[in-house]
């Protein structure tokens, strides 16, 4: 089986691509050593069978990043049997860039013209043969998006790597051939690889050649004392990179060619005329971020409830009685999140028959623990992917590049640049990857600060606490719009990632904003089979954690809500003995200034131990409500079944609106999950990780408690501006006595 690696600049295509390719065969892992994502699968078509390895997204091969220096690595120690370097065409100059430094090295190389389907919309054509003999590697023209040219890419790919290949260099006739001729000389001397590639390298003083091979720099050194350019003088790294770019203006650019039918601004500029706009930006971003939660969360879906009776009820009188809506219309989202959680009920009421004759404890395990816990979670399965589909779209097709450029006008008066914005959003799905994308991040201090906000930014695991205590919050006590609160519970976990980049920006970690510099990628459609690879490897790692983690916490509530400390096994009548009980008593003043604490009733400790539970999933939180909820059914003498979980929490705790709002901010800005912590251990430099637990507990305790006392009592919202304002005041005035020197 031959192995295939992509490489290309970001946004070049090269993961639709490594999609399409590999389909459901691709897994995600870390490569050796770093916790960068490392992109697997298989290619399987008739007679064709390979290895295919996504290679991180990088602009050059010098090892400015730690993705640079991955793909650079994989390619000279690795070898694979063949590269395919995926090229925009629609930025053609700047993607052959990358290309003039793989063509240096031995290994077989095939360029895929990209966006080639884009590139005839604008009337413009690029000869591919002609490409192809001024680089003298084969070029096939392709479009990802449309599965378009793929085959012949492969088998171009497949023919290429049954030959051994040379590199050559567009550098042959420049100033340095001699002296990248006589350390080459040198290099196979000493029986080193790709001598080409490395003896560029060290004429460029590159600090990892510089490194294997000390003993020729002092060959450069003595070049670089009698070479004087009168633009880069003896910086031979900029004197090349210009060469680069100058031999692709000549000769690789001549192979586009425009028709002359394309006239004044692309779709792309047209699109972004409104989009990027100074004053329409954020508002058109908040607009598309509420009609998402809309889709997904809204229990008045287009605000149709004034249009509807008041006792109308959809399938009333059936298993689906309210599916669809009650006195209102169900959003899409609500509508299968209902669907599921039928199927769940009805599956749990049948076990629970066939249990009927087997022991209390059988019965209450099985479908009072594992199937109530994990039934939560499961029921809220449909609005995950449906949310995450979205957030998919919104990122494939280009518009969060836009979000990032946006919000580097406010950002930068803080302190903190738009690329930071886009490890942020990388949140909304999962923590773990938005942390290990951090890497892309110049400045040390900038990178700690954005992975201390990620998990702000509520990922997958966090929305089923979102959908139950919002949804709950509406049936119990009529207030609002479910995905109104969802979605400001959103913007708040947003503002305060905002509020606290800026605060740590400005005191523990002040330093100089670093330059964002960012190439839009073309709007385009996402491609169907692509977005659902992402939505099945999605559900594939929530079904996995729900079998697993999960699984394993369920048991163990339950187990603890049924033994007393003594190990007597207790009825459901006595859970107020129990071990779990004693545990969330013993906590449960922590979280009185949350208003889920010591005020709540006798059953007050749920919501203590529910927050606890979360620390090792998030899951666990609507889960642990769950299993609470189908035993504490039997103590208040209700049956649980086909009633919100959070719903009978507040039945029996008494909580209020502002205790739940606070207890969804706590959970939201609190310590991530395990997994997630780990990545954050791994991600920052020596010395910060315990200091960002405690950031973290700090942040989500103040944030709780401002919520709760502001929505229970209005007037504290001036204390609170008062202090904030007292806060901003000192800071900006020891910042002007103790200004940042620059290096």
């Amino acid at each position: 089986m031959i192995r295939i690696a992509l490489a290309g600049n970001p946004n070049s295509g090269k993961t639709t691509l490594f999609n399409i390719l590999t389909g459901s065969t691709a897994h995600v892992g870390n490569w050796p050593g770093v916790t960068v994502d490392k992109r697997e699968g298989t290619y399987r078509k008739k007679d064709v069978s390979a290895v295919i390895t996504d290679l991180p997204g990088i602009y050059s091969l010098s090892p400015y990043t730690p993705e640079e220096v991955i793909t650079r690595n994989y390619i000279l120690e690795e070898k694979p049997d063949c590269v395919i370097n995926i090229v925009d065409a629609t930025n053609l100059e700047r993607n052959l860039y990358l290309t003039t430094q793989l063509m240096e090295i031995d290994v077989p190389l095939v360029v895929a013209l990209n966006m080639m389907d884009e590139v005839k919309r604008r009337g413009e054509s690029i000869d591919a043969d002609a490409l192809a003999q001024k680089t003298g590697v084969p070029v096939v023209a392709i479009s990802a998006l449309k599965g378009e040219g793929i085959d012949k890419l492969i088998q171009c790919a497949v023919s290429q790597a049954q030959h051994p290949r040379k590199g050559t260099t567009v550098l042959k006739d420049g100033n340095l051939k001699h002296l990248i001729g006589d350390i080459r000389i040198a290099l196979e001397s000493l029986s080193v690889d790709n001598t080409l590639f490395h003896a560029i390298k060290l004429t460029e003083l590159d600090e990892l050649e510089t490194s294997l091979h000390p003993q020729l720099v002092p060959m450069v050194e003595k070049f670089k004392a009698t070479f004087e350019d009168d633009t880069f003088g003896n910086d031979f790294e900029a004197f090349i990179a210009n060469a680069r770019y100058s031999y692709i203006a000549e000769n690789f650019a001549r192979a586009l060619k425009t028709s002359g039918k394309q006239t004044g601004l692309t779709r792309s500029d047209k699109i972004d005329r409104v989009f990027t706009n100074r004053w329409l930006g954020i508002p058109i971003f908040l607009a598309i971020m509420f009609a998402v939660f809309h889709i997904t969360f809204s229990e008045n879906f287009l605000f149709l409830k004034a249009f509807i009776p008041e006792d109308w009820e959809s399938l009333s009188g059936t298993a689906f009685s309210g599916v669809f809506g009650a006195g209102a219309v169900n959003s899409p989202g609500v509508i299968l999140q209902s669907l599921t959680g039928v199927f769940t009920d009805w599956l749990t009421d049948t076990v629970r028959g066939w249990l009927s004759t087997s022991p209390q404890w059988v019965s209450g395990l099985i479908c009072d623990g594992i199937m109530a816990g994990i039934g939560s979670v499961l029921s809220f399965v449909p609005q995950i992917l449906l949310l995450f589909m979205f957030f998919s779209i919104l990122e494939d097709s280009g518009y969060m590049a836009r979000v990032a450029f946006i919000l580097d006008r406010i950002f930068r008066k803080f302190g903190l640049s738009g690329r930071a914005f886009m490890p942020m959003i990388m949140g909304f799905g999962c923590s773990i990857p938005a942390m290990i994308n951090t890497r892309t991040l110049a400045d040390e201090k900038e990178r700690t600060a954005t992975i201390r906000v990620i998990p702000f930014f509520s990922c997958g695991a966090k929305l089923p606490i979102l959908t139950a205590v919002a949804g709950a919050i509406v049936s119990s006590f009529g207030v609002s719009n479910a995905d109104v609160i969802t979605f400001a519970m959103y913007l708040i976990g947003i503002v305060t990632a905002i509020l606290t980049v800026i605060l740590m920006r400005n005191t523990s970690m002040r330093g100089e904003t670093p330059p964002f510099i960012m190439e839009l990628p073309a709007y385009h459609l996402p491609q169907f089979k692509s977005l659902m690879i992402h939505l099945w490897d999605k559900l594939k790692h929530f079904i996995k954690k729900a079998f697993t983690i999960i699984l394993a916490s369920t048991i163990v509530v339950w187990a603890a809500m049924h033994f007393s400390f003594d190990w007597q096994y207790l009825t459901d009548e006595q859970i107020n003995q129990s071990i779990l009980a004693g545990l969330g008593q013993l906590t449960q003043p922590l979280f009185t200034p949350m208003g889920f604490g010591s005020q709540l009733g006798e059953y007050g400790w749920v919501f203590a131990v529910a927050a606890v539970s979360g620390l090792i999933a998030k899951e666990n939180v609507i889960s642990t409500f769950g299993t609470l909820a189908a035993c504490l059914g039997a103590v208040i003498g209700e049956d649980p079944s086909g009633v919100q979980y959070v719903e009978q929490m507040i039945t029996f705790t008494g909580a209020t609106v502002a205790g739940l709002v606070a207890f969804i901010v706590f959970n939201m800005t609190t310590i991530p999950c395990f997994a997630a912590v780990a990545s954050a251990k791994g991600e920052l430099r020596k010395g910060t990780f315990h200091r960002t637990l405690l950031f973290w507990l700090v942040t989500s305790y103040t944030a709780a408690t401002v919520v709760y006392l502001v929505l229970s009592w209005w007037w504290t919202v001036f204390i609170v501006a008062a202090v904030a304002a007292a806060a901003v005041w000192g800071i900006v005035v020891y910042n002007k006595k103790h200004p940042v020197r620059s290096i």
